[in-house]
């Protein structure tokens, strides 16, 4: 009896399982989350893997990657609304091209050659699921001319299958991994064996993170330059998407989390007395294989360096506004501008100002002269920021308080 009831739940599973998906994974799907045309998987919705794969599904939501289109994110929704139009219409070009943006922060619409980001939930999903689970082969981000080729474009994709990075074949009756019931053929569309050799490399990442220049030729990110530079083989995912409850885990943290900021650098302060005087001696070694910061070419880190006195009042300190101008060695950015030298947005850059950034594996000396008596604290903080003030200031209307105010990369003090 025991056996024939297992029998007959097996033969009832997949409905049961499919009347426990929301309606959307049901007899009349949402066609802008479900509905898969010959040729367009890439308009299929990461809702209906969470349907599953619930923990991972719920990882990925709040990630930069779920954030990343210009009608989610705020940073880049105003360069792409200034740069290139409004990404609520369809058929919208950059000097007659298709929008270079699209490729990296919306590339299941790039795929489809759409650019109204609000016409499938797909496209405006940003780096999905179905996206990276799609993935075949990287073709690198140089094409034989030398032109780059970026985001998708430097990908083949599969219209016909799903790639996992193992070699289980789950188009069979299997429990995949970090999913909370087995799915038998629940799939969108079916699971090949494993493609370890792209989803567990540096390459699976390069489209995108590898290097970006403006329409002048200048490099406004190179993060994939600098990890060949550094010599140093770390694979992106061993930071980016560490081991959690047995799965990598698809929060891909990075520059927008402080407990990751927090991971890059290990500071440290020295103060000594001398003749009435102070002397501080600030180290800051950059761990990353990557410069510090990295990515964006806006994001900056800064040396902020404070006396106390016994009463908890600041007494001295390296700068009192900003150290841009006031202590330009304490500031870490990546500086453009325009032909005559004068700083430029990214978009308008035609050539590299400078670029003070802590080099990969390197330790960066910063010493002080603090002119003052009766000091009892001296603090040393490193403070990461997304933007520089000018663009705060200008997007100050579209900034949460997590954009707008800087995180703490490192922290250290000395008490007298």
């Amino acid at each position: 009896m025991r056996q024939l009831s297992h029998v007959l739940y097996k033969s009832l599973l997949p409905t049961i399982l499919l009347l426990s998906l929301p309606l959307s994974s049901q007899a009349n799907p949402d066609p802008g989350k479900t509905s898969i045309k010959a040729g367009a998987p890439h308009e299929v919705s990461a809702e209906v893997c969470g349907s599953c794969h619930k923990e991972i599904y719920a990882e990925w939501k709040g990630s930069m990657h779920a954030q990343s289109s210009a009608l989610v994110d705020p940073i880049h929704g105003a360069f792409y609304r200034k740069v290139v139009g409004d990404p609520k219409q369809e058929g919208v070009t950059k000097k007659g091209k298709f929008p270079v943006c699209l490729r990296c922060h919306a590339p299941n619409a790039a795929i489809r050659k759409k650019t109204k980001l609000d016409s499938k939930i797909a496209f405006n999903e940003g780096v999905n699921c179905v996206f990276c689970h799609t993935l075949t082969k990287f073709k690198g981000t140089t094409k034989p001319n030398g032109k780059l080729r970026l985001g998708q474009a430097a990908y083949e994709n599969s219209t016909t299958a799903l790639q996992a990075p193992s070699g289980k074949n789950y188009s069979t009756a299997e429990k995949p991994e970090g999913a909370s019931v087995t799915t038998p053929g629940f799939h969108p569309f079916p699971m090949e064996g494993g493609n370890s050799a792209l989803l567990k490399s540096n390459d699976v990442c390069m489209g995108c993170h590898d290097r970006r220049n403006n329409f002048h030729g200048v490099p406004l990110c190179a993060t994939g330059t600098e990890i060949a530079d550094s010599k140093v083989f770390t694979s992106c995912q061993s930071c980016h998407m560490a081991t959690v409850n047995g799965h990598a885990d698809h929060s891909m943290a990075g520059g927008h989390t402080e407990d990751m900021v927090r991971r890059a650098v290990i500071m440290d302060l020295n103060v000594s007395k001398k003749d009435g005087q102070y002397q501080a001696t600030v180290k800051i070694l950059n761990k990353l294989p990557h410069k510090f910061p990295t990515g964006a070419p806006f994001r900056n880190v800064y040396l902020k360096l404070t006396a106390y006195d016994d009463g908890g009042n600041v007494v001295w300190q390296n700068y009192k506004t900003h150290p841009m101008k006031e202590d330009p060695k304490a500031m870490f950015v990546y500086t453009l501008g325009d032909d005559e030298g004068k700083p430029a947005m990214p978009p308008k850059a035609k050539k590299v100002l400078s670029d003070t950034r802590l080099e990969p594996n390197t330790e960066k000396s910063l010493s002080y002269q603090i002119p003052a008596s009766g000091i009892k604290v001296v603090r040393a903080e490193l403070l990461y920021n997304l933007l520089l003030p000018k663009l705060v200031t200008q997007l100050d209307k579209v900034l949460t308080d997590d954009l707008r105010n800087p995180k703490q990369a490192a922290f250290a003090e000395v008490r007298f």
